[in-house]
């Protein structure tokens, strides 16, 4: 894995923080009653450390949500997206708080001309994990920006932030539906994307790669 960063991300040890774009898009929302705090929960936290995620890098990237939804209360852990929405997931519960988007994150300061694509939050969390537990020394911090699908159909709507990058890095999942997704862009992009989900076949994804090799 150590080889798999050093590849792709060349990143330091810890992560600065980001600026979340967002589109404006007039959209009733799905759930009702939505509280949006910081992230803080004892289960939540408990739940991202038994998927392997650093809570403290979680609680910079994430938010806290808390609901009603078909008439019962539900809290979760929530990742924004552009459009204003959340992706929310518990222990029990994964689903989005409309309206749907992708994530795109951009860090500070001058644009980058590299992008690393991410299928859903817990594989962005696992990345920014396994960046600092096994490359704690590279030097260089944050040379790129972050798109986060949170579903392979909105390949599309990622196909438009992507067009700015020169080089285009995806870890994908390693099934049928995150080809597909690799499929799509790399006919959009041709030279300029590379596919690095075989640096973790056997795995699902890159959540399961890295709660394979342990807990934090």
């Amino acid at each position: 894995m150590p080889y798999l960063l050093n590849r792709i991300a060349e990143q330091a040890p810890h992560v600065r923080p980001v600026s979340f774009s967002f589109r404006q898009q007039a959209s009733e929302p799905s759930f009702q009653h939505l509280e949006v705090g910081e992230l803080t929960h004892p289960a939540l936290l408990r739940y991202l450390q038994e998927r392997g995620i650093n809570t403290a890098l979680a609680r910079l990237e994430c938010k806290e949500p808390h609901f009603i939804h078909n008439g019962k209360p539900y809290f979760a852990i929530g990742f924004p997206n552009m459009a204003g929405g959340f992706e929310v997931r518990n222990r029990l519960f994964k689903g989005c708080i409309s309206p749907k988007d992708i994530s795109h994150i951009r860090q500070q300061g001058e644009p980058r001309e590299k992008c690393l694509v991410f299928e859903g939050m817990m594989d962005y969390l696992s990345f920014l994990t396994l960046r600092i537990r096994n490359c704690p020394t590279i030097p260089n911090l944050d040379r790129q920006d972050y798109a986060i699908l949170n579903s392979v159909s909105n390949v599309s709507k990622a196909a438009d932030v992507l067009h700015g990058y020169e080089r285009i890095h995806c870890l994908l999942d390693n099934d049928e539906a995150g080809r597909k997704a690799y499929r799509e862009l790399e006919r959009e992009f041709g030279g300029r994307i590379r596919d690095f989900s075989h640096n973790y076949s056997g795995h699902k994804d890159l959540n399961d790669f890295l709660a394979a090799r342990g807990r934090i």
